[in-house]
């Protein structure tokens, strides 16, 4: 983006933010939108904050991060949501979007870490699986023979004889979720380096590496299954023999009904998460209007909340939901930087 349109994308956002702050003087309600994965955790804070403060119970939606941001980025006022949720970063292609929509400044808030799991009902085995054999199983195309080829594997037998005789089967978020890009960048990308044939087009020809990394069948063994985990643990509940694939706090949160798959010979606890050693864990955030703040009533005390020690901190009602707090230290740099509002640089 060149330095006039970046001006020219400033003026907008000052300009609308003016007509917003004139025009809409005050909604009543915060409106949040984006990740599934969040939106327990932002829902809670929500739920605490209406009952707290004088303030309304914000609305928050769950439409996938991608999703979210899209809604996020189309421009300042009242139509528009003030918070989105995501569980992975902010792409730099989306902040541009935002500021040729006049969404000048963002506020970024990471809340603190969560795992992706892959999980199976409990009236089944569990399962132990390495990122090789999940990549293996769940690519497009596979090097056979130090060739690609589309996925020739329909057990998991087949991709190792360790595993289990049966048909892969594995319920997952679309494309519009955080939740897969996350799982497409940690988990497959990290089992497609450990294959000798791709380690070498990782180092020849990037582009291709990571088109081959990141690309999920499409020939039923992978279903997408939209962005309602609640929804992917019912229908494991209703077939034992399928993986499901979501955030550790929906695995916390029904570990009644389901168990999470051994990866890398890592459990997906709380404590193995917090400590790294479990292989498939991210970030998650919030981001926030800037333009919207001291307009919309309540938007910087919600922040303040849901980034305070009683929320999101080593003891807050949010670790009982299944969140990841940071490091102490990590944790009042990002409050710090939430309540002074200051705006995001990539």
């Amino acid at each position: 983006m060149t330095i006039q349109r970046l001006a020219l994308s400033a003026m907008l956002g000052l300009s609308l933010a003016l007509a917003f702050t004139q025009s809409a003087a005050a909604r009543e309600q915060i409106h949040i939108v984006g990740s599934s994965t969040v939106f327990p955790f932002s829902t809670t804070v929500a739920e605490r904050f209406g009952k707290k403060t004088s303030f309304k119970t914000p609305v928050v939606e769950s439409t996938g991060s991608g999703g979210g941001l899209k809604l996020f980025c189309q421009g300042v006022g009242e139509r528009t949501p003030d918070i989105t949720n995501s569980s992975r970063r902010i792409k730099a292609s989306e902040v541009e979007l935002c500021a040729s929509n006049g969404v000048a400044e963002i506020v970024e808030v990471q809340i603190g870490f969560d795992g992706i799991v892959l999980a199976n009902s409990k009236q089944a085995e569990r399962i132990e699986l390495t990122l090789k054999q999940i990549f293996l199983a769940l690519a497009k195309e596979v090097p056979v023979d130090g060739r690609l080829v589309p996925n020739p594997y329909k057990n998991w037998s087949d991709v190792d004889p360790s595993l289990p005789n049966r048909r892969i089967e594995v319920l997952g978020p679309p494309p519009t979720s955080g939740t897969r890009d996350a799982f497409v960048e940690v988990a497959m990308e990290g089992g497609a380096k450990k294959l000798p044939v791709l380690a070498v087009l990782k180092k020849e020809n990037k582009s291709e590496f990571k088109r081959v990394a990141h690309s999920i069948r499409e020939d039923g063994a992978y279903i997408e299954a939209g962005e309602n985990d609640n929804l992917i643990i019912q229908k494991l509940e209703a077939n034992p023999t399928a993986l499901g694939i979501f955030g550790f706090s929906f695995l916390d949160q029904n570990e009644d009904k389901i168990q999470g798959s051994i990866v890398d010979g890592a459990e997906p606890t709380f404590d193995n998460i917090a400590d790294g050693e479990y292989a498939i864990s991210r970030s998650l955030y919030f981001y926030v209007k800037k333009a919207h703040v001291g307009t919309v009533r309540g938007l910087q005390e919600f922040v303040n909340e849901f980034t305070s020690d009683n929320a999101s901190g080593e003891e807050g009602y949010l670790a009982d939901k299944g969140l990841i707090p940071l490091p102490d230290d990590e944790r009042a740099e990002v409050r710090q930087s939430a309540m002074a509002l200051s705006p995001l640089e990539l």
